[in-house]
């Protein structure tokens, strides 16, 4: 007979139900090398879902950190996590990277979306000029000026979106991305020229893979060439790219290995691939399983045996600024004979931005860095590493130290940044993460709700802060 391995419980936290997103208690609980996030409400139920698969082991990757508070919270903490959003005072990290949706149009049908972008309802959620000041100046209040993405829907159908990063710029704001399909910039290299000039310094372009199989199931049509052209536009017109798939297994996830030597073959344009494991809030094609799920240990594993080694799980970190089981980060110098050279990692780094420094540090190590201090730098590490890279500077006249010489070239300008972000749903979503976030969404007034927390829908599609709030017992 098949003995069944034996459930051990790692640690409590809380989440939502699935079904009502009603608060409830949750355990993460270990089954061999895979870990699972079981809840139980008292109306619907018991659910569990997979939330890591396999090496690194979730043991050695789980670490303690400092909190860094919102400096001014929106909100008072009434009805707890996740109801009081905006930030409450008892959420642990101030915002790294605020999304500011200009519209809710886009030019695109996906099967996944974050937004439930585009249909005919879409065009009532276009912010007008006003309030997008008025929000950028509460934001800038708020925050001090977070790094700024514009995104949508999709930015890029608004033609005063320029004219939008100007005024972001000129509020305060220092680095500036917008979030695109890619499909205008293919097109309009004018468009790209202005977001230039107005101060927008990287694109973060959906990209899938680099088939055109993969981007009609992801996508619902072929937009290889659209990829490439706007790649080729934006560093014609000066912008860095990093470029960003959704993975879905049975679709891409086969595909990571590729999607990295892609972006390596398009340096210095391209400054490095974030993975985002697929979520299910928004809109996607049916209710999730277990074997719907990629978990960040299978991303990292799978661009080792992708890349043949050009990767290794090793040089992979958890970050430092948010929790530990939201995403993972590898720094690299990309040398003149295809090889990766590893830039070390720093004490508190962040998944999409990790400066070089001293080594990371050990498990469960809490860090004692000055509060704020992390994410400063982690802040101003986007800033640098996502932009397009200055001209390389003429190297000194004295001696020559050979390779070192050439790598400290090629840090200038083919830096390659390789990250993952593992977004939550109502079935994945755990409290003790969520208070860790530090990807924010902007709404009225300065305030700023958690990623996960802003997108999260129950089983049914309805959404705790997007439109209508859902009725909460």
């Amino acid at each position: 007979m098949m003995m069944l391995e034996l459930d051990t419980i790692l640690s409590e936290t809380e989440s939502v139900c699935p079904e009502c997103l009603a608060r409830v208690p949750a355990v993460r609980v270990a089954r061999g090398e895979n870990v699972y996030l079981k809840k139980a409400c008292p109306t619907h139920g018991i659910t569990q879902t997979i939330i890591w698969r396999g090496k690194p082991a979730f043991s050695s990757w789980v670490r303690a950190k400092r909190p860094s508070p919102p400096t001014r919270p929106a909100t008072e903490v009434s009805r707890g996590c996740p109801y009081d959003c905006g930030l409450c005072p008892d959420h642990r990290i101030s915002s790294c990277c605020v999304l500011l949706e200009v519209t809710r149009r886009c030019d695109l049908s996906c099967s996944f979306c974050f937004a439930s972008a585009g249909g005919a309802a879409s065009v009532a959620f276009e912010l007008d000029r006003t309030t997008i000041e008025a929000r950028l100046r509460a934001l800038m209040d708020r925050t001090g000026g977070a790094n700024l993405q514009l995104s949508g829907g999709e930015p890029c159908v608004r033609d005063d979106l320029p004219e939008i990063a100007a005024l972001a710029r000129d509020i305060g704001f220092t680095f500036i991305q917008v979030n695109s399909n890619g499909l205008r910039l293919g097109c309009d290299i004018d468009f790209a020229r202005r977001l230039k000039a107005s101060g927008v310094s990287t694109v973060f372009l959906q990209f899938d893979g680099t088939r055109d199989d993969i981007h009609e199931r992801m996508r619902g049509r072929a937009l290889q060439i659209h990829k490439e052209r706007a790649i080729a536009n934006c560093g014609e017109a000066g912008l860095g790219v990093v470029l960003v798939p959704v993975v879905v297994p049975g679709v891409n996830a086969d595909h990571l290995g590729e999607i990295v030597r892609f972006g390596l073959a398009h340096q210095p344009i391209v400054r490095g691939v974030h993975f985002q494991p697929v979520s299910y809030f928004g809109r996607y094609p049916q209710a999730p399983t277990d074997a719907d799920r990629i978990t960040l240990p299978e991303i990292i594993a799978g661009l080792e045996a992708q890349t043949n080694g050009l990767v290794r799980i090793a040089h992979f970190q958890p970050a430092g600024a948010e929790n530990a089981l939201c995403s993972f980060n590898g720094n690299f110098v990309s040398m003149p004979d295809g090889t990766l050279r590893q830039l070390s990692q720093p004490k508190n780094a962040s998944a999409c931005c990790t400066p070089t420094g001293a080594p990371v540090s050990a498990p469960l190590e809490l860090d004692l860095e000055p509060a704020g201090l992390a994410m400063a730098r982690a802040r101003d590490f986007v800033a640098k590493a996502w932009s397009a890279p200055h001209e390389a500077t003429a190297t000194s006249n004295g001696p020559s130290f050979g390779e070192w010489d050439v790598f400290l070239d090629r840090m200038r300008t083919h830096q390659f940044c390789i990250s993952g972000m593992a977004f939550q749903d109502a079935w994945t979503l755990d409290l003790d993460r969520l208070r860790d976030c530090h990807i924010h969404i902007a709404e009225d007034d300065g305030a700023c709700y958690p990623f996960c927390a802003y997108n999260l829908t129950d089983r049914h599609g309805r959404s705790l802060y997007r439109q209508q709030p859902v009725a909460v017992a």
